[in-house]
């Protein structure tokens, strides 16, 4: 195949997309979707504010002559058969949807019929969750967000525990729990215990928490015993989602020790429903966090080390507001651990990675206070209430409040947007 840049700024889609819209043709996320309640789910691309059934084009031959021929992917499910084929596939998909979509070529802009059969407004359609999410790993790979956590319940001092600078810090997640943008959160109840107690209760949580993070969907996997080098982990990864990892603060506090997360990270994580492609971020890649010490050598790249930059942002919402109010602005790129040291980390015991593994960042929070990925942060563990707009103030999420998260990637030329991820914060159920 003729290589194609579909990252060209100059290119246009025959489809109308407005200038700052975030599915422009440079982005081209994929997600499952169903059309209407009786179809099944197939994989489709976003463009604008409709989306391309890839099962459509690849039953008209648009892939025949590629590794995606005869595979039948995009009549999936979920993307992980798609994910599994690796780059090449990849490669190869996104330049036959670019071309197909390019405003200068006629193949699929002048034919009505099949224009017909593959198009719908993305408002129409019932976006599902996009991958079959065998197992979850939650980092925690922001130095800001540690560091803040650890001055509040240790002391600037002794904020870091020691590993922290040495290793990407993680723990294994609920893949069970993981909801799509939109989904409710049921406030959870558990076990508690107040400082002044002699004993735990049980009731509903009173210390909830949402997290600003970054999902990371793995493509293809390893065998299990053969571990990923960093200079490997790039063709690993498939793409991005932004993830919120709901927290029970007060859960947690009371049950982390020795062994860390658990009913207080489990209930749910929301995560948005379009994956953008890691191809589609190359243009946004820039050096990463300098690292000191530096990292033993399995985490040390032979290249120079890049991030992306990726703006990051928290609204809130409670029933007593009209609009959203921006309560947080971060950046991806604040993350001191890398995707590739996630991978080449997770990996190096020998440990078998699937396609549609998710690996999520852990709270991304930046070095000023207004770039706080957490409300136990923006809040400072309740000591420093944040002031809504109906007059009301949060140290953490009531029932009725909505949080949105966002992400986007911008230049001159055209955005990568990501789909947002809402949830509404909706009553425990009563305790016996």
């Amino acid at each position: 195949m003729q290589a194609y840049n579909t990252n060209d700024p100059k290119l246009r889609s025959f489809i109308e997309v407005p200038s700052g819209h975030p599915f422009p043709i440079q982005n081209l996320p994929y997600g499952v979707f169903k059309p209407n309640a009786n179809a099944p789910e197939r994989v489709g691309v976003a463009i604008g504010d409709q989306v391309l059934d890839l099962s459509v084009l690849d039953g008209a031959g648009y892939f025949a002559g590629t590794p995606l021929e005869g595979q039948g992917v995009f009549a999936q499910p979920r993307l992980n058969a798609f994910m599994a084929l690796g780059k090449t596939a990849w490669t190869a998909a996104r330049q036959i949807i670019s071309q197909a979509l390019d405003s200068e070529s006629p193949k699929l802009r002048d034919d009505v019929a099949l224009r017909q059969k593959a198009l719908y407004s993305i408002s129409d359609v019932t976006m599902m969750l996009p991958a079959a999410i065998g197992d979850y790993t939650d980092f925690y790979a922001s130095r800001e967000h540690a560091t803040n956590v650890g001055t509040m319940f240790r002391g600037r001092d002794n904020a870091l525990m020691p590993n922290w600078l040495h290793l990407p810090v993680g723990y294994h997640g609920r893949a069970s729990s993981i909801v799509t943008s939109g989904t409710p959160i049921k406030r959870p109840s558990g076990q508690t215990k107040a400082d002044t107690a002699d004993a735990p209760s049980f009731g509903p949580c009173r210390l909830l928490d949402f997290e600003l993070e970054m999902g990371l969907f793995i493509g293809p996997g390893n065998e299990l015993g053969q571990a990923v080098s960093v200079d490997e982990a790039h063709d690993h990864l498939f793409g991005m989602v932004l993830v919120n990892d709901w927290s029970a603060r007060d859960i947690q506090k009371w049950e982390y020790q020795p062994l860390g997360p658990f009913l207080a990270k489990n209930f749910a994580t929301s995560i948005s429903p379009w994956v953008v492609t890691m191809e589609a971020l190359e243009p946004f890649r820039v050096p990463a966090v300098a690292q000191d010490p530096e990292p033993l050598p399995y985490l040390k790249a032979s290249y120079p080390s890049t991030t992306y930059d990726i703006d990051l942002q928290v609204q809130i919402r409670s029933s007593g507001m009209d609009g959203w109010q921006t309560i947080c602005r971060s950046n991806y790129r604040h993350l001191y651990w890398t995707a590739e040291q996630f991978v080449a980390h997770h990996s190096v015991t020998g440990c078998n990675l699937r396609p549609g593994d998710l690996l999520a960042s852990g709270t991304i929070s930046g070095p000023t206070p207004d770039s706080y990925g957490s409300l136990l942060e923006l809040a400072w563990r309740g000591e420093k209430p944040i002031e809504l707009t109906d007059g009301s103030q949060r140290k953490f999420l009531q029932d009725g409040d909505q949080v949105r998260l966002t992400a986007a990637c911008a230049s001159d030329h055209y955005t990568i947007g990501f789909a947002p991820v809402e949830g509404s914060i909706t009553p425990a159920d009563p305790v016996s």
